[in-house]
């Protein structure tokens, strides 16, 4: 026997039943939103207190000031949008961090014509917190990678390289490849590395590992040495902490 078609009225009841589905989805949905947006503004509005109440550990205290921005990241309120503005007035960290920025900026600059526009994370920090004196607040490693990430409104110039266990600061623009990165790696060590040793440690082709020294060499981004042995070094600044107070 052939089974008979559905009638009209059995699909209209079909369709009707879909609708409904539909129609109290979408109203569960909506319910779940309105109820999710109260708990954001429940958790906005008791961060405001917690900021309030510990504004001075926030702007002192590096470690704090981590942790503060972590909470903060965790609700998506960024207090570094603006250096105006609720936060940069009840905790000054707007003002804080652009500050800062412009204090790297200056060190960069500054010391760009020894390291080629690439300087170490720490000494970095070490040069900033000079330039601010004893009585300033006190800078966290945190701190300067926010502040840089600020700085790339300044267009491509600045950038940041994880190295190892380490971060490297780019301040001129110029495309670092893989590597380049795996040769800062490799001087880490001793901040120096020779174009034999990378041929035997990476087992790179000679030619790969002497165009990777060669662009960095042009760049300013490595020394030659010519005088360390029967093989030319190549010598990194930017990876040897104070190194324009130890060749003057």
């Amino acid at each position: 026997m052939s089974r008979r078609p559905a009638g009209v009225a059995a699909i209209k009841n079909k369709n009707l039943a879909q609708a409904k589905y539909k129609d109290k989805g979408t109203e569960i949905a909506e319910s779940q939103f309105a109820q999710m947006g109260k708990q954001m503004e429940m958790f906005k509005h008791n961060l405001e207190d917690f900021a309030s109440k510990h504004r001075e550990d926030i702007r002192k205290d590096p470690e704090f000031r981590l942790q503060f921005q972590e909470m903060c990241a965790s609700i998506g309120v960024d207090p570094l949008a603006s250096s105006k503005g609720f936060w940069a007035e009840m905790l000054g960290v707007g003002d804080f961090y652009y500050e800062l920025g412009i204090q790297i900026v200056e060190v960069c600059m500054a010391t760009s014509k020894r390291n080629g526009g690439l300087i170490g994370i720490e000494e970095l920090r070490r040069k900033v917190e000079a330039s601010r004196g004893r009585n300033s607040q006190a800078i966290s490693i945190d701190d300067l990678l926010r502040s840089i990430k600020k700085l790339k409104i300044l267009g491509n110039g600045f950038c940041v390289h994880r190295v190892g266990e380490s971060y490297l600061v780019q301040s001129i623009p110029g495309e670092l490849t893989l590597d380049h990165t795996i040769v800062l790696q490799h001087a880490q060590e001793n901040g120096h590395v020779t174009q034999s040793g990378l041929i035997k440690s990476l087992q790179w082709e000679k030619e790969r590992a002497k165009r990777a020294l060669d662009f960095m060499v042009t760049e300013g981004l490595a020394w030659v040495d010519d005088q360390s042995g029967s093989e030319r070094s190549f010598w990194f600044p930017s990876l040897i902490p104070d190194f324009s107070t130890s060749v003057s």
